[in-house]
């Protein structure tokens, strides 16, 4: 199976985990190598005090999201989670092991029911239907926890399959701060929502997401001038592409802020809009 995460040491006491991309290519039911080797790769950052935590995922696999987020979650270090761009479905459980979440003011959180597809007579699909409600309860436990919410409302978000900005899910409890600084590029095009350099089918959700309108901006480097014209450029509703460019120049502060590819999405981005 593919690696999908990427554990290393910033220093002698700060680690890093990065998760872009679909967690996992496989199930990790019944799998007791793979949570062994990721278990392996952050007991490897020996007893660090600050661990951060990088998400831009549209979902993927339940249990490989559970046993991600349990790890996380028993890990003494102090942990902030940064949305990079997208969590989405049990990518977001694994967020709320976060001490501190924090999201970019157009990055986005996603929570709804677990699905899959079956096959088999009428009493295959009962007991599939049963498990997957089991599942589901195991998931809004994690999100009453964080939230404060009641289980009654988890649940109708759920059923929903509800999207929040970054600013919704700080009012929700489902993060902490909204970082207004910082911006992603995100667009949505045919089947397919693209988040800072990330591309995501949307058949995998229920509902599509509505991405914040924001003009095209030009490259300045008063990054004051650029949070000021992102908060106060608007344009049509009918809008459903966003495409940005970071207020803060990248320097060598945010290069030991950001993941390596979350600064290459970025770069790509300059380069297409000089071209």
């Amino acid at each position: 199976m593919k690696q999908f995460w990427n554990v290393k040491a910033k220093d002698s006491d700060t680690g890093e985990v990065m998760l872009y991309g679909d967690i996992s290519s496989s199930t990790w039911y019944g799998d007791e190598i793979t949570p062994m080797q990721f278990k392996k790769d952050l007991d490897a950052l020996g007893k660090v005090k600050n661990l951060n935590i990088y998400i831009n995922s549209g979902g993927g696999d339940v249990f490989a999201g559970q046993a991600i987020y349990n790890m996380l979650a028993r890990h003494e270090a102090f942990k902030t989670a940064y949305i990079d761009g997208l969590a989405a479905s049990i990518a977001s459980v694994i967020a709320m092991a976060g001490d501190r979440i924090i999201m970019p003011f157009n990055a986005m959180l996603m929570i709804h029911n677990a699905w899959t597809v079956g096959s088999g007579n009428s009493r295959n699909f009962r007991k599939l239907a049963d498990e997957l409600d089991k599942i589901d309860e195991s998931i809004n436990i994690i999100y009453e926890q964080r939230t404060g919410l009641s289980k009654d409302v988890i649940k109708t978000l759920s059923d929903a399959e509800t999207w929040f900005s970054a600013e919704e899910a700080v009012a929700k409890g489902f993060a902490d701060e909204v970082e207004k600084e910082r911006v992603i590029a995100a667009s949505i095009s045919n089947d397919f929502f693209t988040m800072n350099g990330l591309t995501f089918p949307l058949e995998r959700y229920k509902n599509k997401p509505m991405i914040q309108p924001i003009a095209i901006l030009p490259m300045i480097q008063d990054a004051g001038a650029m949070r000021i014209m992102t908060e106060t450029i608007t344009t049509s509703p009918e809008t459903t592409a966003l495409l940005l460019i970071d207020g803060i120049p990248l320097n060598e502060n945010r290069a030991e802020r950001q993941p390596v590819s979350d600064m290459k999405a970025l770069q790509e981005l300059r380069k297409k809009i000089n071209s």
